[in-house]
């Protein structure tokens, strides 16, 4: 009996662009080629389908019933390890196998409901006077230095700042989460990292959950106005959080609450000083500007998810089990949606993207990014007239998040 199989189809272009790091430096020509040549394609530098059309993925991140986001994290390294290398990281694939970024409804509708009460508007409003305050002594301290790099000296110590603060952490924690926070997000960089990846990222994700339990156990036995202890102590109709739940959600929001925002404000500022006619604009709409950003150079560029069950997209089918990179950076640049999609247009109004996912799991923390960043970004520009790249050269880190690796600065 002749056995048939099935071919699935390689877009060669991608493949290259990933394995010479094309994919980093500039990702959006690839993107391009993509959405024109092929909708849906196979990656074998990732393992997985990958989608680049608006539509489509905008479809997919609302259909939670196909497509799921359960141990969406680990789902490749359970197919790529043996049985002795996933012992090796239990740790790591159970705390990625549970948690708001890893449930589907209804256990995600469940956990969002507990968590947004810590996000409620008039809390991250009461943010606003102290993260100018921040803004204020992060450029005095540039001022004083004479120069700049953006993201040692900005970028990263305002939101992580702001995030300890939100979450009760005192400041001489900050540069140990910062440290526990990069390491951990390295094995993300690509759908199935090596074991020794993978190991170095569990060690810092189990420091960080014991130093989460700690805190845990003091917010319990004395309430604080802070985020760790709304969430410890939250309770809608009996029901809790439980320690996992805990970890996990804390996890997510130290990372994600300034991650992102690092990367968006150091291309913000890359791209106001390489488009200096769009700087009124900031001023004349930060609201906008910021959507803007959040399109044209979004800090995530992909998401993954698993099929469920098989799905046909376009003249493929995905199989039960496959699972699925979402291109959002594809997708916030798709000609069908946005005219002039690869210009910067600060004014560009109303905007659909998808920098901060779309349907049940849209970025919780997505508000607290759009406060942090239209105070820091006014606030530069207004402090340092002249201000302009010392180097034109740059060179991006394509990771779980994409980021320049340095921006340096200078002013008359």
């Amino acid at each position: 009996m002749e056995i048939t199989t099935l071919m699935r189809p390689i877009y060669p272009e991608l493949d290259e662009a990933i394995a010479s790091g094309v994919i980093a430096q500039d990702p959006y020509s690839v993107y391009a080629n993509m959405r024109r040549d092929t909708p849906i394609c196979w990656s074998e530098q990732w393992g997985c389908w990958v989608v680049c059309r608006h539509a489509d993925i905008a479809k997919i991140l609302q259909d939670t019933r196909r497509f799921s986001s359960v141990g969406r994290v680990v789902n490749a390294m359970q197919k790529e390890y043996d049985v002795d290398e996933q012992q090796q990281v239990r740790p790591l694939i159970n705390h990625y196998s549970q948690g708001l970024i890893n449930a589907d409804p209804p256990d995600h509708t469940r956990l969002r409901k507990l968590v947004q009460v810590a996000f409620v508007p008039r809390t991250l409003e009461r943010l606003k006077p102290r993260v100018a305050d921040i803004v204020d002594g992060l450029i005095a301290n540039a001022k004083a230095a004479g120069q700049m790099e953006m993201i040692r000296d900005f970028s990263y110590p305002l939101p992580v700042t702001v995030i300890a603060e939100l979450m009760g952490v005192p400041t001489e924690m900050h540069a140990q989460f910062k440290s526990w926070s990069g390491r951990i997000v390295e094995f993300m960089a690509t759908p199935c990292p090596t074991l020794e990846t993978t190991k170095r990222s569990q060690t810092a994700l189990l420091e960080l959950r014991e130093y989460f339990k700690t805190v845990f156990a003091e917010c319990r036995a004395k309430p604080a106005e802070n985020l760790i202890s709304d969430l410890v102590n939250v309770a809608l109709d009996g029901d809790r959080l439980t320690e996992d739940e805990l970890l996990s959600t804390c996890v997510t929001i130290l990372i994600g609450g300034h991650e992102t925002t690092t990367s968006l404000l150091t291309s913000a500022i890359q791209l106001l000083l390489t488009h200096p006619d769009q700087v009124p604009q900031l001023f004349e709409n930060p609201a906008a500007a910021v959507e803007e950003f959040l399109r044209f150079e979004p800090p995530f560029q992909r998401i993954l998810r698993t099929a469920i069950e098989p799905v046909p997209l376009h003249d493929q089918t995905i199989a039960a089990g496959d699972n699925v990179i979402l291109l959002l950076g594809s997708a916030n640049r798709d000609e069908s949606v946005y005219p002039e999609a690869d210009q910067l247009n600060l004014a560009r109004r109303p905007s659909r993207h998808v920098s901060f996912g779309f349907g049940p799991h849209f970025c919780l923390g997505a508000a607290l990014a759009r406060l942090e960043v239209p105070i820091a970004l006014q606030g530069i520009i207004q402090a340092f007239p002249g201000l302009q790249l010392r180097d034109a050269s740059l060179v991006w880190h394509d990771g779980m998040i994409r980021c320049l690796e340095s921006l340096h600065l200078s002013w008359d």
